[in-house]
């Protein structure tokens, strides 16, 4: 749990925290105050993409969007473009994980999966046979994925609005708590009508293969008994 919720508090606790403190405390304009709240996120962006093997493509996306949003704000000395910026990240990955649905491949299943199958050999070969034969768990599999895009779509719109119709300042801690309430929004509904189903299916799909594997077993036994046992002979009695 903690580690889940890390990422979170960096993101949205830390620059929120830093919006507030330097701008009341050490009286910086709004620009700058949100400019320097958004050097978190963005050097644990790099910390990410510098420590990993591979280049990762979503956190490359969120690092150039932040720094594009931040020099263009920082251009036109417009703080609500600042806070608009940051609803980019959101509708990017909201549209990609729609998209990816309708190309069979949906993005959520990379974490979604684990939460499944919990690390448990059987039940990662259950979903995989599920997922090749099963059309009621492959429509919950994509339905996961669509709630969480349309979601985040839905977020990036609100944010957007707010931060050309309420206060800067109102929208800083706002803008954090819209993106708190779409990410637990979308893991209830998801949760709920797709994730808990699959993982019963899963849970069921497991043990149905365990009992066949198990019987199968026994057979085997009772066979290896047979075939290594001896034919009886009739005793022979005199007369």
């Amino acid at each position: 749990m903690a580690q889940s919720l890390l990422p979170l508090v960096l993101d949205v606790g830390i620059p929120l925290a830093s919006y507030y403190l330097l701008r009341d405390g050490f009286g910086l304009s709004e620009v700058a105050a949100l400019g320097w709240s958004s050097v978190v996120p963005a050097l644990r962006t790099v910390w990410a993409l510098v420590r990993r093997t591979g280049v990762n493509g979503l956190a490359l996306l969120i690092l150039v969007v932040n720094v594009v949003g931040l020099a263009m704000s920082t251009m036109t000395g417009d703080p609500r473009l600042m806070l608009a910026k940051d609803s980019g990240v959101s509708s990017v990955v909201g549209i990609a994980v729609i998209v990816s649905v309708f190309m069979g491949k949906p993005l959520m299943t990379a974490g979604l999966k684990p939460f499944v199958t919990k690390g448990i050999a059987a039940r990662s070969a259950a979903w995989d046979r599920l997922a090749a034969g099963s059309a009621p768990f492959r429509r919950a599999e994509r339905r996961f994925s669509l709630i969480w895009g349309t979601v985040l779509l839905v977020e990036c719109v609100a944010r957007v609005i707010g931060a050309y119709t309420v206060p800067v300042h109102t929208m800083v801690w706002l803008g954090s708590v819209l993106m708190v309430v779409a990410i637990l929004l979308a893991m209830v509904v998801g949760g709920g009508s797709c994730a808990e189903p699959m993982e019963k299916m899963v849970r069921a799909e497991a043990e149905a293969e365990t009992e066949v594997e198990a019987e199968r077993a026994a057979g085997d036994r009772v066979g290896a008994a047979g075939a290594g046992g001896t034919v009886p002979v009739p005793a022979v009695t005199g007369s």
